[in-house]
């Protein structure tokens, strides 16, 4: 007990927090793995559905044996339901980009979320844009330019379909943050957050399974571990270790892990679902990693400071 104490008073990134961080980005990049596989035997609204149900039990039940109050009326309801309208718009956009494009190509326009979001925070939260983070900027878009030029790295005709989908998805994960950022839901807790995007996003895919056609399309094994996978262990799991690291060591240096991510996810594309993986994605891949570590990177401090 008391090594946790010490670990909870540490003011600075340290060994246990990299170690952690390198199983939660592993992990996130798995994640484009398994939503792959699990995409064969279920359709992308079930998908959400069990996802964010299941999902957001375990983490109200995490709640619940924490203490942690969820009720209390603080502001955030119309702004959480917000958030969650769009976290559902953004995994419905994934698992259906997932059936056009790659893992590869999806995990990298998903996470451009950084971009997006630091383009959002410039416009309407008044926060400035610095040179460095402008060059970031840049080095992603010459990554994006180049997944979108990469013909080797195509599934079929119609990986532009899922392409734009997964750049969406990257997109709507960036405005919630934005949302966040810019409303009562930046003094919410973080579980609190994460249960208002996944109640409303099972709330949605409740609405338009009936009209999305079959909900199982070839419920296998593989198909359905995958499924338990995500709901269990990336959402209930991951992201309750994630807001622990949050609340316990420095956001900065954590974010400059978020690299490693896309990385991950690329190579788990490569060596599980052997998809293609030519010169260009890895030069995007890079691109992208280096636009990430200039925008996370914390500026230096003065000297005595």
């Amino acid at each position: 007990m008391s090594a946790i104490v010490a670990v909870q008073r540490r003011e600075a990134v340290d060994t246990f927090a990299v170690a952690m961080m390198i199983a939660l980005t592993l992990s996130w990049g798995l994640n484009g793995v398994a939503a792959k596989l699990s995409n064969t035997g279920y359709s992308p609204v079930f998908l959400t559905l069990v996802r964010s149900a299941l999902g957001g039990l375990l983490v109200f039940v995490w709640c619940r044996w924490r203490g942690i109050h969820l009720f209390e009326r603080d502001g955030t309801l119309w702004p959480g339901m917000l958030t969650g309208l769009l976290f559902a718009l953004e995994f419905l956009l994934i698992f259906v980009g997932l059936d056009y494009t790659s893992v590869a190509r999806s995990t990298l326009l998903v996470n451009t979320m950084p971009f997006w979001m630091l383009v959002g925070g410039h416009l309407f939260l008044g926060e400035r844009m610095t040179g460095r983070k402008v060059v970031g900027l840049l080095l992603a878009f010459g990554g994006l330019a180049l997944i979108f030029s990469d013909k080797l790295s195509r599934p079929g005709p119609d990986a532009l379909i899922g392409d734009l989908m997964s750049l969406g998805a990257g997109l709507a994960w960036a405005a919630t943050y934005v949302v966040i950022k810019g409303t009562r839901l930046a003094h919410a807790g973080a579980e609190k957050l994460l249960l208002y995007q996944l109640a409303v996003a099972a709330i949605v895919a409740v609405i338009l399974l009936p009209f999305w056609g079959p909900a199982i399309r070839d419920a296998n094994a593989v198909a359905t571990w995958s499924l338990i996978f995500q709901s269990v262990y990336i959402v209930a799991v991951t992201y309750v270790l994630w807001f622990w690291l949050v609340r316990h060591y420095p956001a900065s240096g954590l974010a400059s892990f978020t690299f490693v991510t896309p990385a991950f996810g690329v190579l788990f594309a490569g060596l599980i679902l052997g998809e293609p993986l030519g010169v260009t994605i890895f030069i995007a891949l890079l691109l992208i990693a280096g636009g990430l570590v200039l925008v996370n990177r914390a500026p230096r401090r003065p000297m005595g400071q």
